[in-house]
C-alpha cells in the first residue's frame, strides 16, 4: 500500500507540473548538431562550416565523470577535464554560437570509465542513490542556472540513465521542479530508442526527447525506400508516445556511421577499421528526413556528431559517426536550407 500511495503522489506531483507548462509551438523544425567538446576555445573558423550547412541549432555537451555503474559520486567543472567539457568552456561555446544566430540546447552527459552504458547505473544501498543524487542535482543545477545566463533555447536534464529514472521516480519530479526554478526555456530528457516508451515524465516536461538509434535495416548498403519501410514501426510508436503525453518529439540524437550495416544496429559506435561506406550514411539520413521532416508533432533534431575541426574532421576517411566531407554532410545542408514547418 505504500508503494502504491507513493507512485500516486510522483503522478499527481507530475500531472500538477505537466498543467503549468505548455506545449511549445515549433514554428520551424530543429535542424541541429551535436557539437562535440574539445579543449580549444571555439573561435569563428569553428562555427563557420555549420553555418555553411545551414543548422539552426548546436548542443553544447558538458560532462561528468564516474568511476563505475555503481560509484556514487560524479566529478564534474574540474580544470582536468577539456575546456569545452566545463563551465568556462560551456558558456565561451554558448556565446559563439549565439553571435553567429545559432540556438543552444545545452545536454550534460556522463561518462563512466571505459564507456560502460550509463543506462546501466545502478547504486548498491539508499544511501549510495542518496549520495548520488545529491552529486547529479548539483551537476544540472549548475548547467541549468548557466543556461538561463546565457539564453540557451532547450535545456536537457540528462542524457541515457533509464535505469536512474525508473528507480528513482521521485527524484526526477523534484529536479525538474527545480531547474525550472531556475531556467526558464524549454526541457527535455533524453532517452535511449528502445526505452523511450517507458519513462513516466514526459508530460512534466516540454519536448520527448529520444536518441533515435533505431534498427531500421540489414542491408549493408539500404536505399532511401527501404530504410524509410524500416522506420514505419518506430514512427508509429513516437506518434502514438506523443499523442498520449501531447507533447513533441524530439531526436536529442540522431545518426549512423558511414559503415556497412549502419542501420542494423545504429547504437553500435566502438572503434573498428572496417571500410568507409558514405553512401549507406548518406541514404539513412535521407530517410530520416524524408520520413519525419513533414511531421507537424515532430520538432526535429541534432546530428551525432559534428567536431569543432572541421578541416582535420574532413581530411580523415573513416567509417564513423560524422558526417563531415561525407555524402551525408550534403543531405544535411539539404534539408538544413528548406523551410520546412
Amino acid at each position: 500500500m505504500r508503494i502504491c500511495i507513493r507512485f500516486l503522489l510522483v503522478v499527481l506531483i507530475a500531472i500538477s507540473i505537466a498543467g503549468c507548462s505548455a506545449t511549445p509551438v515549433t514554428e520551424q523544425k530543429i535542424n541541429g548538431v551535436s557539437f562535440v567538446s574539445s579543449k580549444d576555445t571555439l573561435m569563428q573558423s569553428h562555427i563557420d562550416p555549420i553555418l555553411n550547412v545551414g543548422v539552426s541549432h548546436a548542443a553544447v555537451m558538458p560532462f561528468a565523470f564516474v568511476r563505475d555503474k555503481n560509484h556514487p559520486e560524479l566529478q564534474f567543472n574540474s580544470e582536468r577535464q577539456w575546456f569545452g567539457e566545463r563551465y568556462t568552456g560551456v558558456k565561451q561555446y554558448i556565446e559563439a554560437l549565439h553571435q553567429n544566430n545559432i540556438k543552444v540546447m545545452v545536454k550534460p552527459h556522463i561518462w563512466i570509465w571505459r564507456g560502460v552504458f550509463t543506462g546501466d547505473m545502478q547504486m548498491d544501498s539508499e544511501a549510495d542513490w542518496e549520495l548520488f543524487e545529491k552529486s547529479y542535482e548539483d551537476y544540472i543545477l549548475l548547467y541549468a542556472a548557466l543556461a538561463e545566463e546565457t539564453h540557451a533555447e532547450l535545456f536537457c536534464l540528462g542524457t541515457e540513465l533509464y535505469n536512474f529514472t525508473k528507480e528513482r521516480p521521485e527524484f526526477w519530479v523534484s529536479l525538474i521542479q527545480k531547474v525550472r526554478q531556475v531556467y526558464s526555456g524549454n526541457l527535455t530528457y533524453a532517452e535511449n530508442w528502445d526505452k523511450v516508451d517507458k519513462v513516466t515524465f514526459w508530460g512534466a516536461l516540454d519536448f520527448i526527447g529520444v536518441d533515435a538509434y533505431f534498427p531500421v535495416t540489414d542491408e549493408a548498403t539500404p536505399t532511401v525506400v527501404k530504410a524509410k519501410e524500416g522506420w514505419e514501426p518506430h514512427k508509429n510508436l513516437l506518434i502514438s508516445l506523443s499523442r498520449k503525453h501531447n507533447r513533441p518529439v524530439l531526436f536529442t540524437e540522431f545518426g549512423y556511421r558511414s559503415a556497412d550495416y549502419a542501420g542494423k544496429e545504429p547504437w553500435v559506435s566502438d572503434r573498428h577499421n572496417g571500410k568507409m561506406n558514405a553512401k549507406a550514411q548518406a541514404n539513412l539520413y535521407e530517410a530520416v528526413f524524408e520520413t519525419f521532416w513533414g511531421e507537424d508533432w515532430f520538432a526535429g533534431g541534432f546530428v551525432w556528431k559534428w567536431f569543432h575541426n572541421h578541416e582535420r574532421a574532413i581530411q580523415e576517411e573513416n567509417n564513423r559517426f560524422t558526417p563531415q566531407g561525407k555524402e551525408a554532410e550534403q543531405v544535411l545542408k539539404k534539408w538544413s536550407k528548406q523551410d520546412v514547418k
